[in-house]
């Protein structure tokens, strides 16, 4: 895959007429980590904002067996959704940490992107590594792609025929798909007004956060946070920010 050059221009602000999005991602807590602050604006402004999540989350802490994790995370992230303002929480069912990209992947997505019909389809980082330092997770990569390949099928109606038959006609009004996490971000959101609620909103998932630091969660969540929104700021006229890579179709 060829990764585009990062670069230190300046970020553009996001586009701002549209009514519904879907968020589409591979477990609890992606979006809270950088994105839920423009979640949290978006929400404010009278838009429509749902969540699709590929797994439960079930395979993501070490102490806990899959069986008892999967229900907890799925808890912890519709408590977190409803922090943003967002009350539609979907789980495709695939299993944490092996989630492969293909056509059953892109079927179940575009199946969302059809009964949602969103004009924005928001995803994570679909690249192989965070800006060079970090090796992404294969289930992020798959999900991603599959998300950026979904939003065209969800409005071909011969890619996945049965899903006409079940009700779900094609959705051919998806405008955008947009990046969160992106190494080579192109646009972003200012971050002020949500940015509070966002901290809260992934200290929603206490029990992962507990297992992943031995830090204060509160400190742990607030400094991550408002540390990315800084750092996306300074190209973007110095407000923190949340930052996206945006696709138009």
């Amino acid at each position: 895959m060829t990764v585009p050059t990062p670069t230190n221009e300046p970020l553009a602000p996001m586009p701002e007429d549209w009514r519904r999005a879907l968020a589409v991602v591979a477990h609890p807590d992606d979006l809270e980590y950088g994105c839920s602050a423009a979640i949290a604006a978006w929400t404010d402004a009278g838009r429509e904002v749902a969540y699709v999540l590929a797994t439960r989350g079930e395979a993501g802490i070490d102490t806990l067996a899959p069986a008892e994790c999967g229900p907890l995370r799925e808890r912890e992230q519709r408590a977190s959704a409803a922090v943003v303002g967002v009350c539609e929480v979907e789980f495709l069912g695939h299993r944490d940490g092996v989630v492969e990209y293909g056509t059953a992947l892109r079927r179940d997505i575009a199946a969302a992107i059809r009964r949602h019909r969103p004009e924005l389809v928001v995803t994570i980082n679909h690249r192989d590594t965070w800006g060079g330092t970090a090796w992404n997770t294969p289930d992020h990569v798959a999900v991603g792609r599959a998300t950026l390949d979904a939003a065209a099928d969800a409005g071909n109606r011969w890619i996945f025929p049965d899903l006409a038959e079940q009700g779900l006609q094609p959705w051919d009004g998806v405008r955008w798909v947009a990046v969160a996490g992106s190494p080579v971000p192109t646009h972003a959101v200012d971050a002020t007004p949500g940015l509070e609620r966002a901290v809260r909103s992934l200290l929603e998932h206490r029990t992962y956060i507990t297992a992943l630091t031995d830090e204060d969660p509160e400190t742990y969540c607030r400094e991550f946070l408002t540390g990315y929104a800084r750092t996306v700021g300074a190209r973007f006229g110095g407000r923190p920010a949340v930052s996206f890579e945006l696709f138009g179709r």
